[in-house]
Parts: C-alpha cells; structure tokens; sequence
C-alpha cells in the first residue's frame, strides 16, 4: 500500500441551464459549494484542494472558505459543453508547470453534496490498497427505482417499448442489481488519466454509497430533495 499524493479539485462553473446559480445557492444553510469544500478541507488524506471555476464570485467565496483557487478556469474549457477531463487537464498541467506532480486526482462534485464523514478517505484507501492491480475508485449507489431493466423508450413509430433487451427476470425483486455514478468521488491515478482522461479506468473500483446519498443536483426538484435529506439527516431520521 502506498500513500499517493492526492490533489483534489472542486469544479464549479459560474454557468448553469439547469439551475442558474446553482454553486452559490443557499443549501440547508450554506453556498451548494462551500459543503464540497468543508468535506474536502476535513480529509487529511487530500494533499492539496482547489476549486477550478471561471467565475470571480465563486472563487471569492471558495478563498473565503480557505480553500486555495490559484486560477481562474479559462472561458474555452468553462462552457455547457465542456468535458470535465478538460478542467482536470488544465488544472494537473497549472501545477506540473510549477513543479507539483501528484499520484492522482480525486474530483469531488458540488452538486454530490451527500457525502459520509469517511467517504473521502475509503475512497483513497480503496486505491492505494488496490494500487498494483486498479486505476481508479467511483462512487456508485445501487439503483433503488426507476431500474434501467424496467425503463421503456418510445419508438420511431410512437410505440411504449423496452430500452434494454428484457432480462428474464418476471418480479422487480428479480431484476440484476444497477448502479448509478453518483458524484460522491471520483478518483484516479494521474498516469491513467493523462493516457486516458475519463476516471472509468481499465480497472475502475466501486465505492459504495448509501439509499440517502442517491442524488445529484441538475436542477431545482434535485435541489429541494438534498435539502431535504440534509435537514432530515441532522433530525436523525435517515
């Protein structure tokens, strides 16, 4: 097992379709933001955190916080269409240029504010364990409805019909076990990811999550449902 430098980023965009505004609005009590950058600035296991943004008011308030934002995201790699391997890229090359190497690269979505207290050192620990044989650690959360296996698709011609081939199964109990890529953390080894940059690897880990960490925030119902699975959680009710 090895201890690998970790830099960990924060991505925020100052532009949203779904939800403008969506990194500075207040959730449960603070900025969407500022939960991804306190959970970042807990886990002694992160070498360096920053947060990659193109907008001058978030980077205002990520510094206000303590987190270091060396730079502003350029405009090219800071559109609605932009891959987030861009941002990373721009960010492992900022510091390679000034002579900071790291051993991966931990992203750590805003918009998967849901995160345990250890979620961020299992997600390190995963892969230095797993260093020999893995490149990278995503968290995923099994799917506990809207199963792909029973979701449906309409055809050319209008017509209610299966989006994947059925699985034999006849009971929803039945069904083959799915999971989905919640942003809880994304974690790969830099030489994997300037080879290939997506964070599924050729020997990508899973890390579980929980039921109540199954959300992402692309718009404003997604929004009122981590809010509300916040306060529910400080009544200790989940």
């Amino acid at each position: 097992m090895i201890d690998p430098r970790v830099l960990a980023l924060i991505p925020a965009r100052g532009g949203s379709k779904g939800l403008p505004g969506k990194n500075l609005r207040q959730l449960a009590g603070k900025p969407l933001l500022v939960w991804s950058i306190e959970q970042g600035l807990s886990a002694p296991e992160i070498t360096r955190l920053v947060v990659s943004t193109d907008d001058a008011k978030i980077a205002d308030v990520a510094r206000s916080c303590g987190v270091d934002v060396p730079f502003l995201r350029p405009a090219e790699i800071s559109g609605d269409s932009s891959p987030t391997s861009a941002a990373v890229l721009h960010a492992l090359d900022f510091f390679a240029a000034r002579g900071e190497e790291y051993d991966a690269i931990l992203l750590l979505e805003p918009t998967s504010p849901l995160r345990a207290p250890n979620d961020i050192a299992r997600a390190i620990r995963t892969l230095a364990e797993a260093w020999d044989r893995a490149d990278s650690v995503v968290s995923v959360g099994e799917i506990h409805t809207e199963s792909p296996f029973v979701a449906k698709s309409i055809s050319a011609e209008g017509l209610v019909v299966p989006l994947l081939p059925p699985s034999g199964a006849t009971r929803r109990q039945d069904l083959p076990t799915a999971y989905f890529p919640y942003g809880v953390a994304y974690l790969t080894k830099v030489s994997a990811f300037r080879e290939s940059p997506t964070f599924y690897q050729r020997a990508t880990l899973p890390l579980f999550i929980e039921r109540w960490q199954n959300f992402e925030i692309d718009d404003a119902t997604d929004f009122v449902s981590v809010e509300a699975v916040m306060y529910a959680r400080q009544r200790g009710e989940l």
